[in-house]
């Protein structure tokens, strides 16, 4: 049995295709693709009908947080793949802040297991930085790397001792890995919960201020430099780091950089309120760090799409805002806040959106998929660009609720999700079975 995606917009930037065309899918591949294709579909072939649809390559998120093991009451690798799968992302790639900390083989092996055996869409473990991610011993780096860990990140903390990243980047090179940096000077973050500055001088709430986000990435991308490492700095928030990264880029540093959708839909004015869901970290920033973000993006700067889809409980984010965690649940309504922000506020085309989110960071972490090409596995996504939706939590598969987006009314969004040929979202329904 064969499945047909008939007279969709494909769009694959790995090879510079945007045409409308059918796509045959057999044996979990992408067997070929030209026009009228789908007219060879028999009665016992699935055909889905995409005409005035995107037909992609399945998104991949690079940065979120699937909770399991220890946080089960936030998110389980189950439910976190099926919110990923409800936002178009046929593949994620898990942070090591779990408890225990993904920091040795045992911990990676046991993220592929359970993938295995509750995921609905591909997993890709992070491996920790340091041991415990305390920032003093390096974690078992070559290990985790030969059995399946594809980066390596202290997420949520800093590796503050300058010696100890130093060394990580030497290792990695080692591993052929890359480091995913968390940017943050803990010295000056201290007790802050929000963006320093108007908002929360008005609110009464501890700032955490830009510079403290600025003066981490330039530290690790002088080691970069200087090591001659690969290193991606996460969840990019301000426009001093805008800079730093496109000044490291324009001198040959191998640096990349990723923006999430609550930085460019969203500045610290959102905290008004005290909304628990606008707590993240890092903060929700200014005008003018959201329009340095988007500049960024424009100008190559910043080329990687990403979530840090980061779930907590109803009780943990019902406390009162400076003793709530930090955090947003991201995965389900990403597509449509970036087709807001860069496609209808015209920052990037459709194709470089795409690119963004697939063939972009598929090369980053040299990962399969982010392409339709014939023979590639079949992990694609379908995007309705003018179905209009209101944020609500009416079929979220998330554990998560914790979205600052609830109430917007949003355009363009993921109707089908296929992993290796299986249709594992229809219609924003998960669909479990076989």
């Amino acid at each position: 049995m064969a499945l047909y995606i008939k007279k969709g917009r494909v769009i694959d930037p790995a090879n510079d295709v945007d045409r409308i065309s059918d796509l045959k899918i057999e044996n979990g591949q992408i067997v070929g693709h030209a026009l009228a294709l789908a007219e060879e579909a028999t009665k016992d072939d699935v055909v889905i009908d995409a005409e005035g649809k995107l037909v992609i390559p399945g998104l991949i998120d690079l940065h979120c947080h699937l909770r399991e093991p220890g946080g089960e009451a936030k998110e389980t690798i189950a439910t976190g793949t099926r919110a990923a799968a409800r936002g178009g992302f046929t593949a994620v790639a898990a942070m090591a802040n779990t408890t225990p900390v993904c920091d040795s083989q045992s911990g990676v092996e046991f993220l592929l297991k359970r993938s295995k055996e509750t995921g609905l869409v591909r997993v890709y473990p992070i491996g920790a930085i340091t041991k415990g991610l305390q920032g003093q011993e390096l974690a078992e780096m070559a290990d985790m790397a030969s059995c399946g860990a594809i980066a390596f990140s202290d997420d949520g903390k800093t590796v503050a001792r300058s010696d100890i990243m130093r060394r990580a980047l030497q290792y990695s090179q080692m591993c052929e890995r890359l480091i995913i940096c968390h940017c943050e000077d803990d010295d000056l973050v201290h007790e802050g919960v929000m963006n320093e500055g108007y908002w929360s001088t008005l609110l009464g709430l501890k700032g955490i201020p830009t510079v403290a986000e600025d003066i981490i990435v330039a530290r690790d991308i002088m080691l970069a430099e200087a090591t001659g490492a690969s290193i991606h700095i996460a969840h990019v928030s301000t426009a001093g780091a805008v800079e730093i990264i496109k000044q490291a880029r324009a001198r040959g540093v191998d640096v990349t950089g990723e923006v999430c959708p609550h930085h460019l839909a969203l500045t610290d004015a959102a905290v008004e309120g005290f909304n628990s869901a606008t707590k993240v970290n890092p903060p929700l920033r200014t005008e003018k760090d959201r329009q340095a973000l988007k500049k960024g993006l424009r100008d190559g700067t910043l080329t990687i799409l990403a979530t840090d889809h980061a779930p907590h409980t109803t009780e943990e984010k019902a406390r009162e805002y400076a003793y709530t965690p930090f955090g947003i649940s991201g995965l389900e309504t990403a597509w449509p806040i970036y087709w807001r922000e860069l496609i209808e506020d015209k920052v990037l085309t459709v194709n470089e959106m795409v690119a963004a989110l697939t063939v972009h960071p598929a090369a980053r972490c040299n990962l399969p998929g982010g392409t339709l090409a014939v023979g590639a596995p079949a992990d694609i996504t379908i995007i309705d660009p003018q179905r209009e939706e209101t944020v609500t939590l009416d079929g979220w598969a998330s554990q998560g609720k914790n979205t600052p987006f609830l109430g917007w009314k949003l355009r363009s969004w993921p109707i089908y999700t296929l992993v290796g040929g299986r249709i594992v979202m229809k219609n924003r329904e998960i669909v479990d079975e076989l």
